[in-house]
């Protein structure tokens, strides 16, 4: 009888091996960690209009060994950092994902809201106005929700950016972590909806003072001034000056101000301080060392600060980016490392761009400018008290949009007061286009604007009329320095870059939109899309 068994032990042994090779075999192949990189107002354009000024193991690294969606665009207006980052991680549009700009009016009751405020959480680590943030005004799941939920939460996802929108959003509904940066104390803080204290290595990174040592640096330039070739002189007279500066040149010397650190945000130590700190949470939480795939998800603000300071063309933005190559390199390389080479998979992405400066344009002979939205708003106010009785018929111009002061409209005069206010906008030197948001199918609008406009309309938190300036005007911005937040190309067209696990070498040309970077993470992921997902499979990256 023993011998029997030992027989039939010997028999099955191998069996039994064979068929927990096979069970191996047959699981689900992921990435160990899963790195989105959205770097704040990267115009499509920077990949090459400093691609010669660039290292080999950064940006071109990236666009020689990756896969490159050259056409990439925003699919909805107005083009801001919240509705983009949304946009971005739901695979879907404001008109579903409910983040419609950085800031609206409750249309319900007329009060202002911030895209990630949140009256019923606390400060964790930090002050009140800074901290009492979280994405409960987002409607939808994101990219990151979706892979908690598939792996019963064995997964861990966290974001990170000097912006709470830029940390908060990404990084969903059912984050491990959400980590932003506060000015008053130049430490990352988070909120009690991520728990009730800083982890313990949030806490020791903030210990290290990093903002006081990177801002006790002067910004100089990285390389001799003759080698930058893509950049106006320095001082020219499109840029603005940073705090305590009379003149805006090399080198910066910034500091603390009453504004705390702020100033931080404006320069490349922004990217260093950020890159630090999402490396502090690669080996605080131990991310891609277990069993299932996590996600850590970046924003890069200060390109985003730097811009609307300085305006494409100047050489403080040109020396921007070649400093973020070199950081971009050496997380590469950092990954490399700690994660392992092809065992993660990061995508490079922006949440819009920027138009040039309106005088500069003007200067070269392009038609453009800059309206005052705040005399519009003030014009039109005087001219439909006049014609109706009513102060402060319009609460505000925000988001290129009219909201209507609703509770001292009377209903029956509504709707002529609507159009005498559409009628006066056409008249505007600065306007293109005006559309009735709640009738915009018989909006005469061409195509892509016409969609662009109903994938930004969510009637709750937006106004009731679209203006739509001329190309190359904005509203309501500082002489110097830039904006953006209009459907135009230098606003829309984004960079989208593909490395690493599962990702073949290539390019497509073919049109790539926003919200398809979602679904394609669940097709690589092999997990739902987000419950809100408009966009579709970028199906050049998988054949």
């Amino acid at each position: 009888m023993i011998r029997m068994f030992l027989y039939a032990l010997l028999y099955l042994s191998p069996v039994t091996a064979l068929f927990a090779q096979k069970q191996n075999e047959e699981k689900i192949s992921r990435p160990a960690l899963v790195v989105g990189l959205v770097i704040d107002q990267m115009r499509w354009d920077y990949l090459y209009r400093y691609y010669d000024s660039y290292g080999n193991d950064g940006f071109k690294r990236l666009l020689r060994e990756g896969f490159n969606c050259q056409q990439t665009k925003i699919s909805h207006t107005p083009s801001y950092t919240a509705p983009g980052h949304a946009g971005i991680y739901t695979g879907s549009v404001p008109a579903i994902h409910g983040i419609v700009a950085n800031d609206w009016v409750d249309n319900r009751t007329g009060r202002w809201w911030y895209c990630t405020e949140d009256t019923a959480v606390t400060p964790v680590g930090g002050s009140w106005k800074a901290g009492r943030m979280s994405p409960r005004n987002m409607l939808t799941t994101t990219i990151t929700d979706e892979l908690k939920l598939a792996t019963n939460f064995r997964s861990c996802v966290y974001g990170i950016s000097l912006k709470d929108r830029g940390g908060i959003l990404p990084a969903g509904h059912l984050a491990d972590g959400a980590f932003w940066f506060d000015d008053s104390t130049g430490h990352f803080i988070s909120s009690s909806y991520y728990g009730k204290q800083l982890p313990a290595w949030v806490q020791a990174f903030n210990q290290r003072k990093r903002a006081d040592a990177l801002l006790a640096t002067p910004w100089e330039l990285l390389n001799p001034v003759t080698s930058y070739r893509e950049s106006l002189p320095d001082n020219s007279p499109y840029e603005g000056l940073l705090p305590g500066e009379k003149e805006p040149v090399f080198p910066h010397r910034a500091g603390k101000t009453k504004d705390g650190y702020k100033t931080l945000r404006f320069l490349p130590a922004g990217n260093t301080i950020t890159f630090e700190m999402a490396q502090a949470c690669i080996e605080g939480t131990q991310l891609g060392k277990k069993q299932s795939t996590d996600f850590l998800c970046i924003s890069l603000s200060s390109p985003d600060y730097t811009g609307h300071m300085y305006a494409p063309g100047a050489l403080e933005l040109e020396d921007m980016y070649l400093r973020l190559d070199l950081e971009i390199a050496a997380f590469l390389g950092y990954l490399d490392k700690q994660i392992g080479e092809g065992k993660y998979l990061i995508f490079l992405t922006a949440d819009h761009g920027g138009a040039y400066n309106a005088q500069f344009l003007r200067d070269k002979k392009i038609p453009a400018g800059n309206a005052s939205g705040t005399a519009m708003l003030q014009e039109l106010n005087t001219l439909l008290k006049a014609r109706y009785g009513i102060n402060t018929a319009v609460i505000t111009l925000e988001n290129h949009q009219v909201y209507l002061n609703e509770r001292y409209i009377p209903s029956e005069q509504r709707e002529e007061i609507k159009q005498t206010i559409i009628y006066w906008l056409r008249e505007q030197e600065d306007v293109a286009f005006v559309a009735d948001l709640e009738n915009n199918d018989r909006a005469s609008l061409p195509d892509p604007i016409r969609t662009m406009v109903t994938n930004g309309y969510y009637k709750p938190r937006n106004g009731c009329i679209q203006v739509i300036p001329k190309p190359g005007w904005y509203h309501g911005y500082a002489p110097t320095g830039t904006t953006h937040g209009v459907w135009n190309p230098y606003d829309t067209h984004i960079p989208l870059l593909w490395y690493g696990w599962g990702i073949k070498k290539g390019e497509t040309f073919a049109p790539v939109y926003m919200p398809d970077i979602a679904p394609t993470l669940a097709a690589l992921l092999r997990i739902p899309l987000p419950n809100g997902c408009t966009g579709m499979v970028i199906n050049d990256i998988l054949r």
